[in-house]
């Protein structure tokens, strides 16, 4: 029978003191723990070489994998602007995982000497070529699939792979002997349905179907929003359909205003004629529905018990879009039971192969 992970997590204004909690829910570790798993409030972003030595030697486990982040979470809780740490002891053969070095463009890619089944990556989001990293790295894993978050920080954005990086995007590797499973939720729910865009300049729709761009989405929003169109500023979201995707998924981006006079709806992204897209809702309920029917997916593709797991959310989720604190995560363990779950929340969210926004990303072990 497999063991889980031991995981801990801890708050306190003294990083010393969350550290030392943090070693006393560890209690004795076991020589089979060869990963570490660190995710840092950015309260503590000075000290993160500091709190990464203090967790090597502590531990005796060399290798690790982490990023820093406005909130960190764990099996249950949510430590939002919240000086706290969360920590995992992950139980791989050496054989069965590979540290990823800072990729900082694509000519590092290239150089890329160690390979693997399938990815967990952090990113510094001041790296304008993130997309094509993740791409890159997307096809050099022989799964496709890398999953992960964009560092979110007050301060400086700071990763770990084995020691304290920033500027681009590291991890580690996983072979395919590594039993794992991996969802996405969107947090938002559909309008209405799929539409061809048949007019479009960079990010501005112009049409819809061959109609006016703005008409489709005031019928698609209702009348009241439609009456006062910026009400329905943070609740309307558009949806661009990922090709190729076997769960339905798609990017989520805000709309950043209309002409009323032309028929125009500006998005957050470039789009071109030929290209789909959908209107969508962000709010509490449709979050809540999509999160439970994910988990639900997630755990008939395990199939088996969990030892552990990562979750990387987005910074506008958590108690913002769940309505209270701790309710997100709180839903994870009423669904999956009480298993140990670290990760951090995100300025930006991996799964597969694309950078998304206001997701869940939930890796689980078997």
């Amino acid at each position: 029978m497999t063991t889980p992970f031991r995981y801990a997590h801890a708050a306190h204004a003294d990083w010393t003191q969350a550290a030392q909690s943090c070693m006393t829910q560890l209690g004795a570790i076991p020589a089979s723990a060869t990963l570490g798993f660190l995710y840092v409030a950015d309260a503590y972003v000075e000290d993160m070489e500091a709190i990464l030595d203090f967790f090597k030697s502590a531990t005796g486990v060399t290798h690790w994998t982490g990023s820093i982040g406005v909130g960190v979470c764990a099996t249950g809780v949510e430590y939002l602007e919240t000086p706290a740490l969360a920590v995992m002891l992950g139980e791989f053969d050496q054989a069965d995982f590979s540290m990823l070095p800072l990729l900082q463009t694509p000519h590092d890619l290239e150089a890329l000497s160690v390979s693997g089944y399938f990815a967990i990556a952090h990113g510094d989001p001041g790296n304008a070529r993130m997309q094509e990293l993740i791409d890159g790295l997307s096809a050099h894993v022989t799964s496709g699939f890398v999953v992960g978050g964009l560092s979110s920080s007050r301060g400086e954005n700071r990763q770990i792979s084995d020691s304290v990086v920033s500027g681009g995007l590291s991890g580690v590797l996983f072979s395919e002997r590594v039993q794992l499973a991996t969802r996405l939720s969107q947090g938002v729910s559909p309008l209405g349905p799929r539409h061809r865009i048949t007019s479009a300049n960079k990010n501005i729709v112009a049409g819809l179907d061959h109609r006016p761009a703005l008409d489709v989405m005031k019928e698609e929003i209702g009348e009241v929003l439609a009456r006062d169109l910026r009400r329905a500023a943070g609740y309307i979201f558009v949806g661009l359909p990922v090709r190729g995707s076997d769960t339905g998924d798609y990017l989520v981006r805000n709309i950043l205003g209309v002409d009323p006079d032309n028929h125009l709806v500006a998005i957050g992204e470039y789009i071109e004629p030929g290209d789909e897209m959908l209107f969508c809702r962000r709010d509490q309920s449709s979050a809540e529905e999509d999160l439970v029917r994910m988990l639900g997916a997630i755990q008939a593709q395990l199939g088996t018990a969990i030892r552990g797991g990562v979750y990387y959310s987005c910074l506008g989720r958590g108690q913002h879009m769940f309505g209270e604190p701790n309710r997100e995560l709180g839903l994870i363990r009423e669904a999956l039971g009480e298993f140990p779950l670290v990760g951090f929340f995100a300025n930006g969210e991996i799964s597969h192969n694309r950078l998304y926004g206001y997701t869940g990303v939930l890796t689980l072990f078997a």
